[in-house]
């Protein structure tokens, strides 16, 4: 699996993408987890299989997760970026027996200066 571009926009939204390869991507949950500097990995949210998704309540109201079966994507947007938003972003996928496995290579790095 890989990840691919992200973005920053002027209204402070990140933008971020994670394709999946090399298995059945429609079968399964993806979630979206972040580590700030020094800080142990803090869970985002989940887009189940079905499309249906679940948010940590740290983040519900300025997180979407959505994802696209036919291009293997899944996607997370987080907006009215503030400085606690500075972390390392990674995708999981989610295993048939509920384990994660973090998509280490690449990851996103963003850190906000205000």
């Amino acid at each position: 699996p890989g990840m691919n571009s992200d973005k920053l926009n002027d209204k402070k939204t990140l933008s971020l993408s994670c394709r999946g390869s090399g298995f059945t991507f429609s079968s399964y949950a993806f979630h979206w987890i972040r580590q700030p500097a020094g800080k142990g990995l803090e869970w985002l949210g989940v887009i189940w299989s079905g499309a249906s998704t679940t948010y940590s309540s740290s983040v519900q109201g300025r997180i979407e997760i959505s994802r696209d079966n036919s291009n293997s994507m899944t996607y997370l947007r987080l907006s009215n970026l503030q400085p606690e938003d500075s972390a390392v972003y990674y995708c999981a996928r989610e295993t048939h027996d509920g384990f994660l496995l973090l998509l280490f290579n690449p990851k996103y790095k963003l850190r906000l200066l205000f």
